[in-house]
């Protein structure tokens, strides 16, 4: 039996005196891609702040790959070391860095050495399909290139876990399609394991292995969708 990629014991957490998560448990198996599935305000984005090391629990505690990174007041392993991709809903991309820059800034802070970024940034841009565009700035770029560019961020640092909030939410009903076959392709090419947010059905059923739907900070069900065939093509494929 795999010993759990992520696991959240009993976690809860408060802002003043309102919970957002109430006594979450959830464990993440390696590979999986976990679809989270609720209406507005009912924790989704907690959850992956919580596991990504942007917030603290105030009860309860949060492993990684059977190592305790958080416990009730306290994070006992800091962001940056937890080695967890994330991309935000508004993507937050830095509007002074090229999309090249964007990678090395982020190589930099997970000490990948100064001689590999070159053909790292390139394998990656490769990956999303925007290896053209390496020195342009986000404001140059559309909106499809830019979440590109956001997921590239997120995959150049080689995560052991990828966490997703709602990225392709502000895209036309077309381009989110085809982002969402993007980020399937990459799933099952660098077999991913993936925390999706999202209040989106389509997403859900394209992408997850399980879904968690949660209501008032609480998981009210887990449950397997149809299934998807997530053998890929290129399942060798990795980054160097």
């Amino acid at each position: 039996m795999t010993r759990p990629l992520l696991q959240f014991e009993g976690v809860t957490k408060r802002y003043g005196r309102r919970p957002a998560l109430h006594a979450i448990s959830l464990s993440v198996e390696p590979n999986e891609a976990v679809v989270i599935l609720g209406p507005s305000g009912c924790g989704k984005t907690t959850l992956l702040r919580l596991a990504a090391g942007l917030e603290v629990p105030d009860d309860g505690t949060i492993a990684l790959d059977g190592e305790h990174v958080a416990e009730p007041g306290r994070n006992l392993v800091p962001p940056h070391r937890r080695r967890i991709g994330l991309v935000f809903q508004d993507l937050a991309l830095w509007p002074h860095l090229t999309a090249r820059e964007q990678l090395d800034f982020v190589m930099g802070s997970v000490a990948v050495p100064r001689s590999a970024r070159t053909e790292r940034a390139r394998q990656v841009l490769t990956l999303v399909r925007i290896e053209q565009l390496t020195d342009r700035y986000p404001h140059q770029l559309s909106g499809g290139e830019q979440q590109r560019l956001a997921l590239a961020r997120a995959l150049v640092g080689q995560p052991r876990l990828l966490l997703l909030d709602e990225p392709f939410s502000s895209l036309d009903p077309e381009l989110r399609s085809a982002l969402r076959g993007e980020l399937l392709r990459l799933q099952q090419s660098l077999a991913l394991t993936t925390i999706y947010v999202t209040h989106d059905q389509e997403d859900a059923s394209t992408l997850a292995t399980r879904l968690v739907s949660m209501r008032e900070g609480q998981i009210e069900s887990v449950t397997s969708p149809a299934p998807i065939p997530r053998t890929a093509s290129r399942a060798g494929e990795r980054l160097s």
